[in-house]
């Protein structure tokens, strides 16, 4: 999946990323950024990412530079 960055706290490590597709949020916490190049993130950047699903809220994870396998 495609998106782009809404917000982002390095401090906390949770955030939201707006989809391309459908224009719907999904959430970055804590380990999201585990085992991608990125240390922090920035409003409006683009990025991949798979996305998760745990009690019924989606989740980023594996999150890779925004033309990486696009």
């Amino acid at each position: 999946m495609q998106g782009v960055v809404k917000v982002y706290d390095p401090a906390t490590g949770y955030g939201v990323v707006v989809l391309d597709d459908d224009r719907s949020e999904v959430y970055l916490r804590p380990g999201s950024l585990r085992g991608s190049l990125f240390r922090t993130l920035r409003q409006g950047q683009r990025i991949v990412f798979a996305v998760e699903t745990e009690d019924e809220r989606r989740y980023v994870h594996t999150v890779r530079f925004g033309s990486d396998g696009a």
